[in-house]
């Protein structure tokens, strides 16, 4: 299991698009959060994912709420095991 940080891009605040992403996650059984960035068109999440799994958050996360647009993706594994969540939080 490795955690990964995810920067997403596009139109996603104000569509509903965390709110998405947190009922999606949770329904997957996927810990962690997902919160909007200061510059109103970024949002980041970090997830506890299984290899098998990074595929299928990557969809999750393209495809968003209904009123979002997802122009990229971008991630990394973080190099800590500190952060501990029970269950997919919105900040």
């Amino acid at each position: 299991m490795n955690i990964y940080k995810f920067t997403i891009t596009g139109k996603v605040q104000g569509v509903f698009y965390r709110k998405s992403i947190q009922q999606m996650a949770s329904l997957g059984q996927i810990s962690g959060y997902v919160k909007n960035l200061p510059d109103k068109n970024r949002v980041e999440a970090v997830a506890f994912l299984h290899d098998d799994q990074l595929e299928d958050f990557l969809t999750i996360l393209k495809n968003g709420s209904p009123l979002s647009r997802v122009d990229d993706i971008k991630y990394e594994i973080l190099d800590t095991d500190e952060l501990i969540y029970d269950g997919f939080e919105i900040k």
